[in-house]
């Protein structure tokens, strides 16, 4: 007896393919998930295919296809195909496209509503974040018997640098990578199943930091990688991934989520090695006031 299809549910929104498939995963049959891993083995390109050739790689019917496409929320395979195309297109979008897409009118501010999508990116991205991932890379970070490594793209190395600072002055044991790829090989010498390599990579994903992941993956290093709502092809090799939400009001992306969940993890950090990273904050500023480096009020 054939399975009974499910109402379809409210359309996801185009950003939400991915996890749509990993919150009906409970919902799926064997069958439906096969099709599933299918599509986030290769995401999103594998879904781009035609319904036969997703069915065939899958092993499954063509409407085990449909129905899994159904129980993702939208009306057909059609429909879900369709929400994949808009997807890569936001993926490759330039700066310069995105400003007639999100232009607003009206009489607020700007700066009310930039905030206002900000914090609906925080709570978004906040809504999605799996604590178990949190402390799992609070953990590795801690560890200074891992060297950890420090790396962003064009618009994100401000936010490597950022957390690099940070961890320099909580732990030892820390490099912030080179704005040069061509040097990066002499770090990908020292790194080994030992090191954690933390990846910094939102649209328009960077094709040098995939090869530098892809590398460090193969030597053995974790990868921990911040990125946006769409996923970055370094997620095949992560070991943790953090999907953030970067869309603003404006032509380029912002950070801000990302900067939010990075101060949380250096303050996690920061508690786990307290006993030994205050008297690496004592020694720091013992220097400071002995070079004079900042202004002294008293």
């Amino acid at each position: 007896m054939s399975e009974p299809e499910a109402e379809p549910e409210a359309t996801p929104d185009i950003q939400e393919v991915k996890a749509a498939i990993h919150d009906a995963n409970a919902r799926l049959t064997p069958s439906e998930r096969r099709v599933g891993e299918v599509i986030l083995r290769d995401y999103p390109m594998a879904g781009m295919q035609s319904v036969t050739k997703l069915a065939d790689l899958a092993e499954v019917s063509t409407p085990t296809v449909i129905r899994m496409a159904r129980k993702l929320g939208f009306e057909g395979f059609p429909e879900m195909q369709a929400a994949l195309r808009a997807e890569v297109a936001e993926r490759i979008k330039a700066p310069s496209l995105k400003r007639d897409a999100r232009a607003e009118t009206g009489a607020r501010h700007m700066i009310h509503r930039y905030a206002e999508t900000v914090i609906s990116n925080i709570n978004a991205s906040l809504d999605r974040l799996d604590p178990a991932v949190f402390d799992a890379v609070a953990d590795l970070l801690a560890d200074t018997a891992r060297p950890a490594y420090f790396v962003g793209g064009r618009i994100t190395r401000a936010n490597a640098s950022n957390f690099h600072n940070h961890m320099q002055i909580i732990r030892s044991n820390v490099t912030l990578l080179s704005q040069t790829p061509n040097v990066w090989p002499h770090y990908l010498l020292d790194m080994d199943a030992g090191a954690v390599l933390v990846v910094f990579d939102i649209r328009r994903y960077e094709k040098d930091l995939q090869k530098l992941a892809e590398l460090a993956h193969a030597r053995g290093a974790a990868i921990v990688l911040f990125t946006d709502q769409w996923g970055s092809p370094i997620a095949e090799f992560a070991a943790h991934v953090f999907r953030l939400q970067v869309e603003a009001p404006s032509n380029w992306d912002s950070t801000i989520a990302i900067m939010a969940v990075v101060e949380a993890l250096i303050a996690a950090v920061q508690a786990k090695r307290w006993d030994d990273s205050r008297d690496r904050l004592e020694e720091l500023e013992s220097m400071f006031s002995t070079t004079r480096v900042f202004r002294n009020f008293t």
